[in-house]
């Protein structure tokens, strides 16, 4: 099909040289049928770098679907665009929640990225690995070592092409035990400087945390500035560096602007069916894929699950609802969903330079604007939050379980203007939070939304940790170090004091910070909530594996991006070795 159908110039040509025993995955592209020996449904962070590894051998023939399309949008690739394509119909799916009890009755619009690079063309771009506490967890959960931090971190590091790994750069000798240079996906420090967040930083150590040069060595607990995944000043997405380095390969083909209507099973081996395969609309058009060796589903902890149920994997209960033959009970897919729940207090600063004060007039848009043209720097450079901070809610905790993203900012909400007075926002999430959610199809419909009911602020453990949170931002700001700047807790505001009313509070003003997981989680055999297994396989069929965000058994200790990427890495050596 043109390009302009739907197809992107990473090929559909034929490759000389095939393996003859894959010859035959070609044979029955008749009758709007196309054979391929794997398939990876959506085209985000997971299933750019499957892609991209799947297709290493020419022998592989390899499609990668994606809904929505190219990633030519100009606000994808300029940092501070993510303002631009968070709830736009041409890169976001625009999910909202359902009403939350924990948030007051609060819906939240729910980005994932609905084009090539999914999430990373339209995330925060920091680097963040989260603790080796999360990943030892998950090996005793799935009775499988190779989840074990220390067998994670080379495949974090195997595409990994860190700054201060550069020629002249600065790094530590340790970094190399840590952190690899030459990979695709870039590493590098912000284009920019904020006094105000560098005193905010002091004020941090001041009241007990240290400072930190690595959040990425398997113990975060520190302060200082986000790494980012930007390359020179524009954002460095999994598309720009999976698929875009390998267009001359001719065994992949990528389709953008293609709907995955549903899985197709047949009969398998023994009493097990097998995924053989995709229907998906094309051009206006149903189109029957098969897959030779795997189908892969990587479209998200949202995404994933609702293809599932649309499929006939799921529990029970919910497949009969809405008409669907059931293919397998799994009555685990859609639940255990996770998340981090940003709570956002904000000080009014005085004799700071803030983007409030800077791009609320027409000279100071035009200052940030021509930096960004001549030097690739300042504001239009800037990832959502500058500076990160891990520490513990109470002394209780023996691992840092809170994460700050520090801004140089504020607004009522995302998507409103800037205030028009100086300020600071300091966001807090709790990394380990012990309530659980919902993803859960509402018709058999695949074009609409499924129900999102994160169930925020279900527990008494997170309510709790909402309100000493709170309490360890006003500790911060309350350092001599930030006493300069004259802070206003201008919201939640000091009058609120006690738990009640802080975890009240909390739910008034938190928001996501768009980490959704867990939907489709990894556990022992005798696990009955358990997807799929230690290495991806969805259980009661064969031929089909998740790999994304979905198959984690608990929320990683930090942002979800790069650990989604090692996911990936480590599914795709399995994948390979598995032909």
């Amino acid at each position: 099909m043109p390009a302009d159908r739907g197809e992107s110039p990473i090929g559909d040509r034929p490759q000389a040289g095939r393996h003859a025993q894959r010859e035959h995955a070609m044979a029955d592209q008749t009758n709007n049928t196309h054979a391929f020996d794997y398939i990876v449904v959506g085209a985000g962070t997971a299933g750019c770098l499957l892609a991209n590894r799947l297709s290493a051998d020419p022998a592989n023939r390899v499609l990668l679907i994606e809904a929505g399309g190219r990633d030519n949008y100009h606000w994808i690739h300029i940092p501070v665009g993510y303002l631009y394509c968070i709830n736009n119909p041409r890169t976001d799916w625009r999910f909202r929640t359902e009403p939350d009890p924990g948030l007051n009755g609060r819906s939240l619009i729910y980005p994932r990225g609905k084009t090539l690079g999914g999430c990373s063309s339209i995330n925060g771009m920091l680097y963040l690995r989260g603790q080796a506490r999360d990943y030892d967890g998950w090996a005793e959960l799935t009775g499988d070592d190779a989840w074990r931090w220390d067998n994670c971190l080379p495949d974090f590091m195997r595409h990994e092409d860190h700054y201060r790994l550069d020629e002249g750069g600065d790094a530590d000798p340790d970094h190399y035990k840590f952190h690899g240079h030459g990979g695709e996906w870039r590493i590098e420090k912000q284009r920019l400087k904020w006094q105000v967040l560098a005193d905010f930083a002091t004020a941090a150590v001041e009241a007990g945390v240290p400072r930190t040069r690595d959040f990425n060595r398997g113990d975060n607990e520190g302060v200082d500035a986000f790494e980012v995944n930007q390359r020179s000043g524009w954002r460095w997405n999994a598309s720009k560096a999976f698929l875009r380095g390998v267009e001359q390969r001719g065994n992949l083909t990528v389709w953008h602007s293609t709907q995955v209507l549903k899985l197709d099973f047949a009969s398998g081996e023994g009493s097990e069916p097998r995924c053989c395969g995709v229907t998906v609309e094309r051009a206006g058009k149903k189109v029957v894929t098969t897959a030779r060796c795997e189908v892969v589903l990587s479209a998200g902890a949202i995404g994933s699950p609702q293809l599932l149920q649309l499929s006939g994997i799921g529990p029970t209960a919910l497949l009969a609802e809405h008409a669907i033959p059931v293919v397998a009970d799994l009555p685990g897919v859609g639940e255990n969903l996770q998340d981090h729940l940003q709570i956002r207090s904000i000080y009014k600063v005085k004799g700071a330079k803030t983007l409030n004060t800077m791009a609320n007039s027409l000279i100071g848009k035009a200052k940030i604007g021509l930096e960004y043209i001549l030097k690739r720097s300042g504001p239009m450079s800037m990832a959502p939050s500058q500076l990160c901070i891990f520490t513990r809610s109470s002394k209780e905790y023996e691992h840092p379980n809170l994460e700050y993203h520090v801004q140089p900012l504020s607004l009522e909400a995302f998507g409103q203007p800037l205030h028009d007075f100086p300020a600071i926002t300091a966001s807090v999430c709790n990394l380990n939070p012990t309530s659980r959610g919902t993803v859960r199809i509402k018709s058999g419909n695949p074009r609409q939304a499924p129900a999102i009911s994160p169930n925020y602020l279900s527990t008494e453990e997170d309510r709790q940790v909402a309100a000493d949170s709170l309490r360890v931002t006003r500790h911060i700001a309350s350092q001599p170090a930030f006493a300069k700047y004259d802070p206003e807790e201008f919201k939640p505001g000091v009058q609120y004091q006690s738990d009640e009313d802080l975890a009240r509070l909390a739910g008034d003003i938190g928001t996501t910070i768009f980490h959704p997981v867990g939907t489709a989680k990894m556990g022992r055999d005798d696990d009955p909530m358990a997807v799929v297994d230690s290495h991806l396989r969805v259980r009661g069929v064969t031929g089909l594996r998740v790999v994304d965000a979905s198959i984690m058994p608990t929320i990683t200790s930090g942002n979800t991006n790069s650990p989604t990427l090692m996911i990936a890495e480590k599914a795709a050596g399995w994948i390979l070795k598995s032909q």
